[in-house]
């Protein structure tokens, strides 16, 4: 691998020391990168390596922590009024999008939760960070306000659904997703596939 000689400030030097170790976890594993594989492909001496993490697992600490996030999502964008599946939908592709695009959020995590606390401690506040954002745009999107524990189900299950998801790319896959949202969606409000079907 060649190594990407970084010049400039300080917060570019540690985010591509971070952005090397998240292609060399990925690629290899943590166990199996050494320190100086990391340092080589960020263009770094070794020792201003340890200067910003003084150990290796400082460095995958500070990975899952600061890379393991959706970042500011607007509500808004994805809530459509009186649709809560439509809406849980629109967040989803949101969410996969950013999966494909982290591999803290694929790769990382399922491979290292296991072995490394710190990485299982970062995925519970994520899962917790989603289904804070699952219950605000169940919130947005409903017609009448669901009842907390409702609404604090609803994003459980839709957690667990998108925890098991395997390929979203076919037809078949897009419309399970489609019917378990509106599954999902009526058990959030009461009598709501009553008031649809009849």
């Amino acid at each position: 691998m060649t190594p990407q000689r970084r010049t400039g400030s300080a917060a570019d030097t540690r985010a591509g020391i971070l952005d090397a170790a998240e292609r060399l976890f990925a690629e290899r594993g943590f166990d199996a990168t050494p320190t100086s594989a990391i340092a080589e492909a960020a263009g770094v001496p070794k020792g201003l390596l340890f200067y910003y993490f003084p150990t290796k697992k400082e460095l995958l600490r500070a990975l899952v922590a600061e890379r393991m996030t959706l970042g500011p999502l607007d509500i808004d964008a994805f809530a459509e009024p009186g649709d809560p599946a439509r809406s849980l939908l629109n967040l989803t592709a949101k969410i996969r999008e950013l999966e494909k695009s982290s591999h803290v959020l694929g790769i990382i995590v399922s491979r290292e939760q296991h072995t490394h606390p710190e990485v299982l401690t970062a995925l519970l506040e994520h899962r917790d960070r989603l289904q804070a954002l699952i219950e605000r745009v169940l919130t947005a999107s409903s017609p009448v306000r669901p009842t907390a524990a409702r609404l604090r189900s609803a994003a459980r299950a839709w957690i667990g659904i998108l925890a098991l998801g395997s390929d979203h790319a076919t037809e078949a896959a897009r419309t399970e997703l489609t019917a378990l949202a509106d599954f999902v969606c009526d058990g959030l409000l009461p009598g709501r596939r009553a008031s649809a079907t009849g």
